[in-house]
């Protein structure tokens, strides 16, 4: 469990992040775009499933499914429907490429596909505070 020479105060050491103050206030969102869910905070950039009709620079609107505010944690979708998460387009680009081979035994049967998937980097620059 610990590594040798270091002890169970200590294992902080070895790379563990330690926030600056306990205390201190995390905003963050889950936030859904193109299928899928993504935890975002103020500032991130996140990679997205490419939206077509935004180009770079432009602003987007996510729909949130989460917000975290400290200890205050809003999840009640009535709220949510007027919260969205502000982000500014980064870059559109492809992801790394994918080799689909299919192949069947003692046929002669090969194909060999490969894809691309295309994506949009998005940076997060607005979380509203939920109602209270």
């Amino acid at each position: 469990m610990f590594r040798r020479g270091c002890s169970p105060a200590g294992w902080l050491d070895f790379g563990g992040a330690v926030p600056e103050r306990e205390s201190e206030i995390r905003v963050y969102a889950i936030v859904r775009s193109g299928g899928r869910q993504h935890k975002v905070a103020v500032g991130d950039i996140v990679e997205v499933d490419k939206i077509s009709t935004a180009k770079v620079g432009d602003t987007v609107e996510l729909s949130t499914l989460l917000v975290v505010d400290g200890d205050a944690v809003t999840s009640d979708p009535w709220v949510l429907a007027g919260i969205k998460v502000q982000a500014e387009v980064v870059d559109h680009h492809k992801g790394q490429k994918i080799d689909i081979l299919r192949y069947k035994n003692k046929t002669g049967y090969r194909r060999r596909q490969g894809h691309r998937q295309q994506y949009t980097a998005i940076k997060v620059t607005e979380i509203p505070a939920a109602a209270k």
